[in-house]
């Protein structure tokens, strides 16, 4: 006989669903591995059929879990919706907002022009990830994120967020110490800064492969802001974001108009999250927010 099943055990089988293992599951929740196991094998009870296949890998959704997977979030949705409705009749903004972003930008631009937004709204929250790689908002590590490359497909709302121009850059005392370099061809007699090939999830940051056919790399990282301290330390030139060259004046472009690189950031959140009152407003803020460094971003000049 089937039982009635506790909706509250919902929550743990997202986490589970987005997660994949039981462990970063509880750490979310904030509760012991064995909560979200007893919490699982229950609703599974339940339900009268399994949600989850137990691999070496982790838990894969079953067909029953993955037809189970849009309804549950379809309710944890209304949910956040009508809580806050209900806690925010006074039209207060309160509450937790994760954004996503890549750690350069994170750490060089968004920290330090996040103050206004926190100041109009003293009951809000934000997080922000700062991370050397995308954030998961399908999994809802985030609820928004600003990204070189946007959801193609899902229940996603996106926004262009800015253009930027990468710019190749070395320290002022390393360019003071050689010939200056004056075509592309120069390049040649160089060191290079750059990303661990194996670690670069977004192909068009393989600058290098542009600038030079065989370039001296001599230092490597996953993060950019290593790269710039690299640059600072004199190991050689490295291409950079345009809101950490044009932060620091110990760095210099080096051929501005040939040795530049054009993307587009994108704004995106899963469409439920937009639903809520406190993540509108920090789509909005951060969307007022890139078009007033327009400047910045297109040419690296604050």
């Amino acid at each position: 006989m089937k039982r009635e099943m506790d909706w509250n055990n919902l929550r743990y089988f997202l986490a589970v669903a987005r997660l994949g293992r039981l462990s970063p599951a509880a750490r979310r929740l904030r509760v012991e591995h064995s909560t979200v196991a007893r919490r699982i094998e229950g609703m599974e009870r339940a339900m009268g059929t399994r949600l989850f296949d137990r691999h070496r890998e982790g838990l894969m959704l079953t067909e029953a879990g993955q037809a189970l997977l849009p309804m549950a979030e379809m309710v944890e949705s209304t949910m956040a919706v009508v809580a806050e409705e209900l806690s925010d009749r006074d039209t207060a903004v309160r509450g937790e907002v994760r954004l996503g972003t890549p750690e350069g930008l994170a750490v060089c631009f968004l920290t330090s022009r996040l103050k206004p937004l926190l100041d109009d709204c003293p009951g809000l929250t934000v997080e922000l990830l700062a991370l050397p790689r995308l954030a998961n908002l399908a999994s809802r590590e985030a609820d928004l994120a600003i990204t070189l490359e946007p959801p193609r497909r899902g229940p996603y709302i996106v926004a262009r967020w800015s253009d930027f121009t990468y710019f190749l850059y070395g320290a002022r005392g390393y360019l003071a110490m050689h010939e200056p370099i004056v075509t592309r061809a120069d390049l040649a007699n160089h060191p290079f800064i750059a990303y661990i090939d194996d670690y670069l999830l977004i192909p068009e940051l393989r600058f290098l492969e542009k600038l030079c056919d065989k370039p001296n790399l001599r230092f490597c990282s996953t993060s950019m802001l290593a790269h710039k301290e690299a640059v600072l330390a004199g190991i050689g030139l490295a291409v950079l974001a345009p809101y950490i060259g044009a932060s620091d004046p110990r760095l210099v472009k080096v051929l501005p108009e040939e040795a530049c690189f054009q993307y587009t950031f994108w704004l995106a959140a899963h469409a439920d999250r937009l639903r809520l009152k406190r993540v509108r407003v920090v789509w909005d803020y951060l969307r007022a927010l890139g078009g007033a460094h327009h400047r910045l971003f297109l040419h690296g000049e604050d």
